[in-house]
Parts: C-alpha cells; structure tokens; sequence
C-alpha cells in the first residue's frame, strides 16, 4: 500500500516483499495504541446482528496472519477482515506469485492460503484492542486436506469465540478444485458442517460466504438457495476471476491467478446486481472488487449492497483510502 510520496520506493521492490514491510509498519503502529489513528465520522450500518461504524472493511488476503487488526482499524476502516487461515500452517504456492498490473491498476495472485495456522493466529486476535470496529475472520481448507469440509468446520469452530463474524472462502481460484465447493451436493454439506460448526462456542456468531465472480446465474442461484436454506447470514461478492478483460495493457496479465483491482470492476458490478437479483432482499451482500473511490463505493451501496470491502485499490491509491471514502460517502 503506497501513497504518492513513497509509491516509487515500493514498487523498486517486490510486490511480496513491499506488502510484508507494510504489514509489519502497521502491526507495530497497532502495538504503539495507533496514535494520531482516523476516524472518520459516519452513519453506523447494522447487519447480521452486527453494528459497523462506517460501510468500509479491508478485504480478506490483506492481514492473512492477523497481524496488524488494530493498524487497519486505525486507517478508519469500518470492519478488518483477515485470513484466509487454515487449520494447518502452509507456504502456499512457488514464488513470484503476486504481480502488479501498473499500468491497469490491478493485481494477480497466486498466492495459494500462505499462512501460519489457525492456532498461531489466535493469540495475536486475542491480543488486539480492536477499537470502534468490527472483525471478520476468513477460513479455507488445506490444500493437502482430504476432508475439505470437515477442515471448514474445524477453522469455523475454532475461530468463532473471538471473531465478530465468520466468512467461509470457497471462491479462491489458487487452490485447485476449491470452487467446486460452490456447487452441490458438496456445497449443502459444507454449509451444514459450518452452521453445526459456529453454534458450538454457545453464541451464534454470523457466517458469510465469499463467492467468485465467475459463477454464471444458473451456480450463482444455487449458492443463493444454499446460503438462505443453511442460515448463512451475509454474502460477500466477490473473489478474484479468472477471466482477463481485453482492454488490459499490462504484460503481466498473462500471469495465471486472480485478477483483482480495477480491472475487475465491471465483472463485480454485475455479479453484485446478479445476487441482489437472486437474493430478492433474502440477505444482505458485500461488495468488493475494483472499488477505488467514494463514488464507486456509492454506486456499489446504490445497486443493493450494504457494506463494501478494498484491498487491491490500497497499492494504487494509498493506505489513505478508507477514510477518503468514508468521508465521500458521508458528503
């Protein structure tokens, strides 16, 4: 994440590497008690039982290790969600495998669910001050597992006590066969797993479920009947694609992975207006994907979407963001 100032100095590096210092720069700024921390002033949006202070959430794949909840919390963010954890630690897949598209404003990653583990992530989520805002926490399955939906459940049950929500990724196009989990029976008894899953704790924390954008709207209604029937409490649209526009200009486009950022903001736009379709006012949607401004935000939230989510946009436009558009939206 850069701002004008310094952009040129993090795109000298790796894109890995660049998003690791900022991991670490914001985690400690989190343990300082975030000083000189935004919050911007915004009408409050309650779904699923849940108040957030303002309709701006960092996405999933940011914080994948919960490291630095109270950092983005601090750059007025409304809701932070981190992950996607999975029950076992794994590296993910082979470097390079994040990829800038300067020239598109966009992103591809192949990152595969890089991760430390559930177990060495819920200390640092227990830690977090977690000041005026709310957390999510996404989870995936093993590459490796045998027993996908038995590893949902496991990570559901395990991280529901402390998180605010909990989302279910099955839309990652980086772990092979992962999306057929989108579609049934696989996908009924998933759901059935997870909602067993998150009443175990005693509480009944809200779960979410990610799509992809690439379902078409025969798969996107299936996931649709699957998520009302099993009580799942919001949809989050959507995940990277796998699909590559023709206007991109980038060489690096032609890199395998999902592709997210601008590019993806048509694709989103119309998955999102899809599902609210679909939904017919069943459950609330979150929309992410491409969005880069209050007025993208404001159209998204105008199509039927009651919360938004960045990532992508934070490389182009700096970690300044959030509370500009938190702020544009207020206006």
């Amino acid at each position: 994440m850069a701002a004008p100032l310094y952009r040129p100095a993090l795109f000298a590096l790796d894109p890995e590497k660049a998003h690791r210092l900022t991991i670490r720069a914001l985690s400690a700024w989190g343990k300082a008690g975030t000083p000189f921390a935004v919050r911007p002033k915004a009408k409050p949006v309650r779904i699923a039982g849940l108040d957030f202070p303002n309709p701006v959430g960092l996405a999933a794949g940011v914080d994948k290790d919960a490291e630095a909840i109270d950092g983005f919390l601090g750059l007025g963010f409304g809701f932070v969600e981190v992950g996607t954890l999975t029950p076992r630690p794994q590296a993910g897949n082979p470097q390079p495998r994040l990829f800038r598209l300067i020239e598109d404003e966009g992103v591809v990653n192949r990152m595969g669910f890089n991760n430390g583990g559930i177990d060495a992530a819920l200390p640092r989520i227990r830690a977090a001050r977690r000041k005026r805002g709310i957390l999510g926490i996404n989870v995936g399955a093993n590459k490796d597992s045998t027993d996908r939906v038995a590893d949902y459940a496991t990570a559901v049950a395990k991280v529901a006590p402390l998180a605010d929500y909990v989302t279910i990724n099955i839309s990652s196009p980086n772990t092979p066969g992962l999306r057929d989990l989108q579609s049934q029976p696989a996908l009924g008894e998933l759901l059935a797993a997870s909602d067993d899953a998150r009443r175990g704790g005693g509480e009944r924390v809200p779960l979410f479920l990610k799509i992809a954008p690439d379902l078409d709207r025969a798969g996107l209604d299936v996931v649709v009947r699957a998520a009302i029937d099993h009580g799942i409490d919001a949809l989050i649209v959507s995940n990277t694609t796998i699909s590559r526009p023709d206007t991109l200009t980038s060489a690096n486009a032609k890199e395998t992975g999902g592709l997210s950022g601008k590019p993806l903001a048509p694709l989103a736009r119309r998955i999102l207006s899809d599902a609210v379709s679909a939904m017919g006012g069943q459950l609330p949607i979150i929309s992410a994907g491409g969005i880069d401004s209050a007025a993208e935000a404001q159209a998204r939230l105008d199509a039927g979407a009651s919360l938004v989510q960045l990532y992508s946009a934070l490389v182009y436009h700096g970690p300044g963001l959030a509370a500009k558009i938190v702020r544009g939206l207020s206006r």
